[in-house]
């Protein structure tokens, strides 16, 4: 019966992401970007509804008025789903993930800023892109650890990307995220990590019933004439006490 359950969340979960590619393709095109994120919201929530997964936020999420730039700790996929059902906004991810099938059309589609991460040029390339879209009013979510954890730990922040808020003299919003079973219990499902296939993380979703993520807002620290490594320093102190 749960892996029935499993195969119908999947289903009907694949269905949703051909719908999210059709609106990338043929509508986003065409529409301001405040109609672009409130689709992207829409969309988002009614994923994680079909995956049974829910929201619980703590502290105030906001980013009105733009020029935010969202550091969080990275576990899962889900991550960006969960991010964007609550507030919209561009991610920076690694090249490799615009090549991905469906996945990586999706995620282009939605204004998705890649990094070839093992070159040093392009890092800075995409800084400048960042700092322009900030500075004109974007809101950009950032995984400064460069790859995901189990989230049971922290791992050391990267700080080159959070030179674009510096240059944009925006504010950093740090998130702090934790996943739970329903039990109350840290659940490991959504992780995806090193090895582990995408297909087997999206199958422990999809047979993990009643999945919590817990979504710790903290405060915005402002980036204006800030050294990028102390504030990366500050922004991983902030979440590692937050999740501890």
């Amino acid at each position: 019966m749960r892996r029935a359950r499993a195969l119908v969340r999947a289903l009907r979960t694949a269905g949703h992401v051909v719908v999210g590619l059709s609106t990338t393709t043929f509508v986003f095109p065409f529409v301001p970007p405040a109609r672009r994120r409130r689709l992207t919201q829409r969309w988002s929530r009614h994923l994680l509804a079909l995956l049974d997964v829910r929201c619980r936020v703590s502290g105030e999420l906001s980013a009105h008025g733009g020029n935010v730039l969202i550091v969080c700790n990275h576990v899962s996929w889900l991550d960006i789903v969960v991010l964007n059902a609550l507030c919209p906004a561009r991610f920076v991810a690694k090249a490799e993930i615009a090549r991905w099938p469906l996945a990586g059309a999706l995620v282009r589609g939605a204004g998705t800023l890649f990094v070839e991460r093992g070159r040093r040029r392009d890092t800075h390339r995409v800084s400048r892109v960042v700092a322009d879209a900030l500075a004109g009013g974007d809101v950009v979510a950032v995984f400064p650890e460069g790859t995901t954890s189990t989230g049971e730990t922290v791992l050391p922040f990267k700080s080159s990307l959070l030179q674009a808020i510096v240059d944009a003299q925006g504010d950093v919003q740090p998130l702090a995220l934790r996943y739970r079973a329903a039990d109350g219990t840290r659940s490991t499902a959504p992780a995806y990590v090193g090895d582990d296939p995408f297909i087997a993380s999206f199958w422990r979703v999809c047979g993990t019933p009643g999945l919590v993520v817990e979504v710790t807002s903290l405060a915005r620290l402002p980036a204006a004439a800030r050294h990028r490594r102390a504030l990366a320093r500050e922004v991983e102190a902030a979440i590692r006490t937050a999740l501890d």
